[in-house]
C-alpha cells in the first residue's frame, strides 16, 4: 500500500512536470497576432506585397529583441480593438493614440510617437486657416479614429457636418475634388502624403491636440509581452535604432 503511494505520488509529479514542460514550450512557440492598418502611411502601408511603416519597423524590431514572434494582420483600422476584444488579436499596432476611452478596454505601453491633429483643406481654399473657419462646412475624416471623434465635437460647437471614410485616400479626394471643405488627420500622416504626391491639399493652421500614438493589447490580457513591448521600446530609444526607423520614413 505504501508503495502503491510513493508510485502514485512520482506519478503524479511527473505528470506536473510534463504539464509545466508543456507550458512553457507552447509559451516559447506562441506567435502573438498583431493588428495592424496598412493604409495609413508613414506608419504602415503595403510596397508590392509587403508591410512597411514605422509601425511596422518598430514592432518586428521589438519582438527580435525581446525574442516573441509575431504575425502581422491588416485591416480596418475601425476592427482593431473589436479584434482585441473578440481574441483575434494580440497586440495592435495602428497609428492609435492613447485616449481614456480606449483605456478602458486596452491596456497600452509607453507612447512611442507624438503626433497631433491637423487641419487639411485644398490647395486653393483660402477661406479656413483655423477650427473657427469651419462653421457651416463640411469635415471629412476617417472611421474609428481621434480625428472623427474631434471633428464630431468640433462640428456640434460650430454647426458643420462631418463625413466618415473607411481609408485616408477616399478622404483625402473628397477634399481635393471639393466635395467636402476640410479634413481632420494626425499631422505625421497627412505631411508625408502630401510630401509623397501632389493631392492637392494643404496643410493649414496649428496643431489641434498633442495625442501620443501607443502599442495596445486587449486589457488585463498579455502583461508580459506588454512589459516586453516597453523594454523593447526602450532599448531601441536608448540604442538610437528608433531614431533610424523614424528618419527612414519621416525625413524631417
Amino acid at each position: 500500500m505504501k508503495k502503491l503511494s510513493i508510485f502514485g505520488l512520482v506519478m503524479i509529479l511527473s505528470l506536473l512536470l510534463a504539464a509545466c514542460g508543456g507550458d512553457k514550450e507552447d509559451a516559447k512557440n506562441k506567435v502573438y497576432k498583431v493588428g495592424v492598418d496598412t493604409t495609413y502611411p508613414p506608419f504602415e502601408y503595403e510596397e508590392n506585397g509587403k508591410q512597411k511603416g514605422i509601425d511596422i519597423d518598430l514592432i518586428t524590431e521589438i519582438a527580435k529583441k525581446e525574442g516573441f514572434k509575431i504575425k502581422l494582420e491588416p485591416m480596418n483600422f475601425k476592427g482593431i480593438i473589436p479584434a482585441l476584444q473578440a481574441d483575434e488579436l494580440d497586440i495592435a499596432i495602428a497609428g492609435m493614440s492613447i485616449t481614456d476611452e480606449r483605456k478602458k478596454v486596452v491596456d497600452f505601453s509607453d507612447p512611442y510617437f507624438k503626433a497631433g491633429l491637423t487641419l487639411v483643406v485644398a490647395k486653393n481654399n483660402n477661406n479656413i486657416t483655423s477650427q473657427d473657419d469651419v462653421k457651416g462646412k463640411t469635415i471629412a475624416v476617417k472611421k474609428g479614429t481621434t480625428g472623427a471623434q474631434f471633428a464630431e465635437e468640433l462640428a456640434k460647437k460650430k454647426n458643420a457636418k462631418v463625413v466618415q471614410f473607411n481609408d485616408s485616400p477616399s478622404m483625402f479626394q473628397e477634399v481635393s475634388n471639393g466635395n467636402a471643405d476640410v479634413l481632420i488627420e494626425d499631422y505625421p500622416v497627412v505631411a508625408y502624403a502630401i510630401a509623397q504626391k501632389d493631392l492637392g491639399l494643404k496643410i493649414v493652421g496649428d496643431r489641434l491636440n498633442g495625442d501620443n500614438y501607443g502599442i495596445a493589447v486587449l486589457k488585463g490580457e498579455n502583461e508580459d509581452v506588454l512589459k516586453k513591448i516597453n523594454k523593447g521600446l526602450a532599448d531601441l530609444k536608448k540604442s538610437g535604432k528608433y531614431d533610424e526607423i523614424v528618419k527612414k520614413y519621416l525625413k524631417e
